[in-house]
């Protein structure tokens, strides 16, 4: 084909709208303005921050950060030169007995891979490095959950006014 192709979302985190934070619609749309291609070099990573306006007129900052992986090459298919006639696909049999054929390895492709964070909050920096420690503990196969990764990311302690720290 092309090498064109469409994104589709394989994980995110709630797994279920909040009341006041929908999912945004469309997403993985926005992660590759350029479309979802296929590349035969690996690109090095990529990071951007982009402002969401919602109806409501609130801003949603959304950073991405994308990556690209090895697709696995799928397996070689033999097509009939001349059509898809019975003596055609005889002809050619004979014809391969004859001319040895060397089967010709297709070129590694890579396909991006997005992270992205949205939130209600401008911390470019923050996500950054937010974004870039979850690909790294992909990359590097780490054995440690996403989701307590994640949940270790976005929580804090606020100490009560005048408490104890």
């Amino acid at each position: 084909g092309s090498g064109d192709g469409q994104g589709q979302i394989l994980q995110r985190f709630p797994e279920k709208d909040w009341e006041d934070n929908p999912f945004p619609q469309g997403i993985e749309l926005f992660c590759q303005p350029s479309g979802w291609q296929l590349f035969t070099e690996r690109n090095p990573p990529t990071f951007f921050v982009a402002v969401l306006t919602d109806i409501n007129s609130e801003r949603h900052y959304c950073a991405c950060f994308t990556f690209w992986e090895a697709v696995e090459s799928a397996q070689l298919q033999s097509h009939p030169r001349n059509g898809e006639g019975e003596e055609e696909e005889e002809e050619e049999e004979e014809e391969e007995e004859e001319e040895p054929s060397s089967p010709v390895q297709p070129a590694q492709l890579f396909a991006p891979k997005s992270l992205v964070l949205v939130s209600r909050l401008d911390h470019a920096e923050v996500f950054r490095n937010s974004l870039g420690l979850i690909y790294t503990i992909y990359v590097d196969g780490l054995s440690v959950s996403l989701e307590n990764v994640i949940g270790n990311l976005l929580t804090c302690t606020i100490p009560i006014t005048g408490g104890a720290q």
